[in-house]
């Protein structure tokens, strides 16, 4: 795909079309990175972003059970 580079103030930059920001799920910053003759423009990942869903998708596949029970022995026993 070829692009025009943008005057930005002083600076120079490339700008992205709405579909290309959704598709690849572009926020505010990117990670960019220079490989030989190449610049990278990566998103930055959000590890966990989709959380909620996957919870969600677990309770109602009823795979939400804990592993490990609430309270432990050694806190029932006051004595």
């Amino acid at each position: 795909m070829q692009t025009k580079i943008i005057k930005i103030g002083n600076s120079k930059g490339v700008r992205f079309s709405k579909t290309i920001l959704e598709k690849y799920d572009i926020g505010d910053t990117v990670n960019m990175r220079l490989e030989e003759n190449f610049i990278i423009i990566e998103p930055i990942s959000k590890p966990r972003s989709n959380w909620a869903k996957a919870f969600q998708e677990m309770r109602k596949n009823g795979d939400d059970e804990l592993l490990i029970g609430d309270i432990f022995e050694e806190e029932t026993n006051w004595e």
